[in-house]
């Protein structure tokens, strides 16, 4: 058996996201063009330029983590809580539970970033560390009282590895575990990595996911310096218009998505569901931005799956809704599939989740395999001939081909291709 033979399937996953938590809730919100994208409730937004963002509603962690681990959520920022809820859900809906696999063949590949840090973790040892005359910070203050304002376990709420950390003790964990920080890029990384590990058998069982929480009042005030945000305060559930000749910017969401990737063999032997099959991931650099790179990605991706163009029902886009992001990301897909093969671009109903961004993406074309249908984009209103794809737009559409190809990138121009299939069964 070649390392390509060896198949790797979905076999549960879990998600928390701005518009469902949990697969068939997702499911329904997709069908019915539900927005998640509103004004910011998690603090007053007021004072950005851009107030809009994609929220979890009803995210309670005490009452949605295991009850054995929940004097650990002192420890948890919001991103890695809802990274650990996705983790149990993801094990829940595969039929997994601690000491019900082999711990040593089962490993994790997470993506995240470094938490945004609570105004009451570091707020008091900054007042502590002003000069007296506002000039600036005093680092005798600070290593004097400062320092000592400074929770204990702070920075161990916010490093990006503590999804992994944390999944890795609540299911005894025992086989390869690495976290992947490239920003939007991220989850494909993490899927890309736990793909060889599977095909190399290092491991019969991946948890591959992704969570970042970026509405956040430190964050959103520096991205809304550099970032491409969009300002339809009044209109959030329009606002972001992926490849639309009137985009004018994204907006952060939050959220989880993990999925269970598991050896076929291993998950039939088990009597395990299958949602899809992972056929291939391929990365790379477009250092010039003009989506040549992108396409090169692309057709790497489906060389390593064995398939042509021709055999992919949909590509699904990042479709930030950025000016200069979307027309270099339909560029790409433009030179591989011309205008033939539709374009679905989700991410307009949540907003971009960063690093938790590709796989929830990727969730959504997931079901749209499981149950024949591809939903609609929202907010594609005026196609932009400088983003020369055809995007599905209208009511839901037939599945009419196994194979589904997934697209993200960052602006620094690293990309991702990702192609998965419907399952046999």
């Amino acid at each position: 058996m070649t390392m390509l033979s060896r198949r790797a399937v979905v076999t549960g996953f879990g998600v928390l996201s701005p518009i469902g938590n949990a697969p068939e809730a997702l499911w329904s919100a997709l069908l019915a063009g539900t927005a998640g994208v509103g004004r910011i409730t998690l603090f007053d937004p007021s004072h950005l330029p851009s107030q809009i963002a994609g929220e979890v509603k009803d995210f309670q962690p005490r009452q949605m983590i295991d009850k054995s681990y929940r004097r650990t959520l002192n420890a948890m920022a919001r991103t890695v809580s809802l990274g650990v809820v996705g983790c149990q859900w993801a094990m829940a809906d595969a039929g997994l539970s601690r000491g019900s696999f082999d711990p040593q063949r089962c490993g994790i590949e997470f993506a995240s970033v470094m938490g945004a840090t609570e105004l009451d973790d570091l707020g008091p040892a900054a007042v502590r560390s002003i000069r007296p005359d506002r000039s600036g910070p005093d680092m005798r203050a600070w290593g004097e009282h400062g320092i000592p304002e400074v929770p204990p376990l702070w920075m161990l709420k916010y490093l990006p590895n503590m999804p992994a950390c944390h999944a890795t003790i609540l299911y005894d964990i025992q086989g390869p575990s690495n976290t992947q920080i490239i920003g939007d890029v991220a989850g494909a990384s993490a899927l890309e990595e736990a793909l060889r590990i599977l095909r190399r058998q290092a491991a019969d069982i991946m948890l591959v996911g992704g969570s970042e929480a970026k509405v956040h009042p430190l964050s959103l005030s520096r991205f809304n310096l550099f970032a491409e945000f969009s300002r339809r305060n009044e209109d959030p559930a329009g606002a972001v218009r992926p490849f639309d000749r009137d985009r004018d910017g994204t907006a952060l969401g939050e959220g989880a998505a993990v999925f269970v990737l598991e050896n076929l063999e291993h998950a039939r032997q088990r009597g395990a569901s299958v949602y899809a099959e992972v056929m291939a991931v391929a990365s790379g650099v477009d250092r010039q931005y003009t989506g040549q790179g992108l396409a090169r990605v692309i057709r790497q991706a489906l060389a390593l799956a064995g398939i042509t163009p021709e055999e992919v029902d949909h590509v699904n886009a990042h479709g930030l809704g950025t000016r200069a992001g979307d027309r270099f990301e339909a560029r790409g897909i433009a030179e591989v599939f011309g205008t033939r093969t539709p374009v679905f671009a989700p991410l307009s109903r949540f907003g971009n989740l960063g690093a938790a961004s590709a796989l929830l993406e990727l969730a959504c074309s997931v079901l749209a395999l499981r149950h024949g249908w591809l939903p609609p984009t929202l907010n594609h209103q005026h196609p932009d001939p400088e983003c020369p794809i055809h995007v599905h737009v209208g009511e839901p559409r037939p599945v009419r081909r196994p194979y589904v190809v997934k697209t993200t990138y960052t602006d620094l121009g690293q990309c991702a291709a990702i192609v998965i299939r419907r399952p046999d069964n």
